[in-house]
């Protein structure tokens, strides 16, 4: 994977989060910057740990299907993609942002809610066990794009509310496909040449 490629694939899998500190930050009396970074740092551990996770669990797998990684890794990316995109358009966890915004924003429940929106990434770190990159480079830089934009999330949310949340969302699964896509096209193309 080429550096914007991995960016673009922290940006995508920030987008739940992001949705969720919106959501966060709407329920919140006057959000300060303090707070906001505390919980974005919460979410962006949680967030960076997962894909390596997922990425352990996928090598365990990885040698057995050498031939198909490369299909494999775009199809659980662009599956990923196409579900955060439904999941946006249908608003189907509008009420979990809501819930998120109710929540006390103690340490356990910041993390919960933290895991909860990086299952993806997870899911991410399975189908990157599958192809040639360094997974705590990725993990980084998940993490880092996840603390900044939950930050921004909580500080924008009392203004912006969920409607931007929907659209990030959209665009993150539009960018997982792109990613997918690109893997895909990666492999095809050595192998041609």
């Amino acid at each position: 994977m080429n550096p914007v490629s991995i960016v673009l694939l922290g940006l995508a899998m920030s987008t739940d989060a992001f949705a969720a500190a919106l959501g966060k930050g709407a329920g919140m009396l006057r959000p300060r910057w303090p707070q906001a970074l505390r919980i974005g740092l919460i979410f962006g551990v949680v967030e960076g740990l997962t894909p390596i996770i997922g990425w352990l669990l996928g090598t365990a797998a990885s040698r057995h299907i050498e031939a198909w990684d490369h299909w494999i890794a775009f199809g659980m990316l662009g599956a990923l993609g196409l579900h955060m995109i439904y999941k946006a358009a249908t608003d189907q966890d509008a009420a979990e942002a809501a819930a998120v915004g109710g929540r006390r924003d103690g340490l356990w429940s910041i993390a919960l809610t933290g895991l909860a929106t990086s299952i993806d990434a997870m899911a991410v770190g399975v189908g990157l066990a599958f192809v040639e990159v360094n997974i705590l480079i990725v993990a980084v830089v998940i993490g880092l794009c996840t603390v900044t934009m939950v930050t921004l999330g909580i500080m924008a949310g009392r203004v912006l509310g969920t409607l931007i949340g929907k659209r990030a969302e959209m665009a993150g699964g539009v960018i997982l496909i792109l990613v997918g896509a690109t893997i895909l096209y990666e492999h095809l193309h050595a192998a041609a040449g």
